[in-house]
Order: C-alpha cells, then structure tokens, then sequence
C-alpha cells in the first residue's frame, strides 16, 4: 500500500488506516521510540499513539510522505515522555543523549519558546541540509532525525566509525555557523 492509499484511508477515516500504516511503517517507528526511550513497553505505547493521533488529526493539507511526518511525531511523542521521566529523576534534564550533541549548535529550548521561532529555526535547519554534500547529510539525518546509534550508521552507510564521527563534527560545527550567520544564535 502506498503513501497515498494510506492518505486516502486517512482522510476517509477508514479504521484500516492505523493496521495498514502498521505493517508499513510500525518497525521503523518502534524502532525510533525504542532508541529513545530504551524500552520496547514505551516504544509499542507511543506508536499506538501516534497511529491514533495519525487517524484523528491527518492535516488538511496531507503530507506528500507519510514516513517522516510519522517519525516527527514519533521522535516528539517519545522525547516528551523521556522528559516526563527524566525530570522526576535527575530533576529536568530535557533531552536524550544523542540530542545533547547538538546543544551547542542550537539555542536553549527557553529561548525558543514562541513557535514561529522554532519554525524559522526548522527552516533554517532544512535550508542548512540541502547545502551539505549527500553523505553528510545522509549520517547526520540518521543521527538526529532517526536517532541510530553510530555504529549502525556507519553500517548502513557502509564506511567507518570514525568517518561518521568525524562527518557529524564537521557537520555541527557548519550547523553552528550557519545558524550564527541566519542571526540565530
């Protein structure tokens, strides 16, 4: 089944939707929580959420790919819940590890509260990465944006662990001057 079917499912609000997205996409999605939260429980917890709120809340103008506008929500659904747990035990730390590598390219979460903010800052971050040569930008999508562990990147990349270390250094740090230089930070 195709994105657009699965859309059309959607906008239909046809109950099929959340099974067929499943078989689709769950893996990916379960994967990407599990990353985050550490616990396959949360993970198969937060994709019966984001299938519920898929079938509730399709915009109106649909995605053209269902996938990453699934993994957003996935990536956000699980970051919360981690900060609703972090928070009671290490009293408000905001973000999972891999995430706190970016920290120095991007502003505080405080300084960003107004949502045209953080939707320039998106933008910004989008024009950034169409700038970047395709392997860069291919390992640092799979770091942030799936959340992969290096290893597995450098896998499914097929070049070494420390070429990947080294591509995401350099990338972070043209991050970082790009977004001095788009007046953000």
């Amino acid at each position: 089944m195709t994105d657009r079917d699965l859309l059309a499912l959607y906008t239909a609000h046809d109950e099929r939707a959340a099974a067929e997205t499943d078989a689709r996409y769950g893996k990916v999605l379960r994967q990407t929580a599990r990353r985050i939260l550490g616990s396959k429980e949360d993970a198969e917890e937060i994709v019966n959420d984001v299938l519920m709120r898929a079938w509730r809340c399709i915009p109106e103008e649909p995605p053209e790919k269902l996938l990453p506008y699934l993994t957003v929500m996935t990536r956000n659904l699980a970051t919360n819940r981690l900060d609703r747990y972090t928070a009671k035990r290490r009293q408000g730390e905001r973000s999972p590890a891999v995430l706190d590598e970016l920290s120095e390219c991007l502003a505080a979460p405080e300084s960003v509260d107004d949502a045209v903010d953080q939707r320039l800052l998106a933008e910004a971050v989008q024009r950034f990465l169409h700038t970047l040569p395709e392997d860069a930008r291919a390992v640092f999508l799979l770091r942030y944006y799936y959340v992969l562990p290096l290893a597995d990147i450098a896998a499914q990349r097929g070049i070494g662990l420390s070429r990947v270390k080294v591509l995401l250094m350099r990338t972070r740090k043209k991050l970082r001057a790009y977004l001095e230089q788009e007046g953000f930070l």
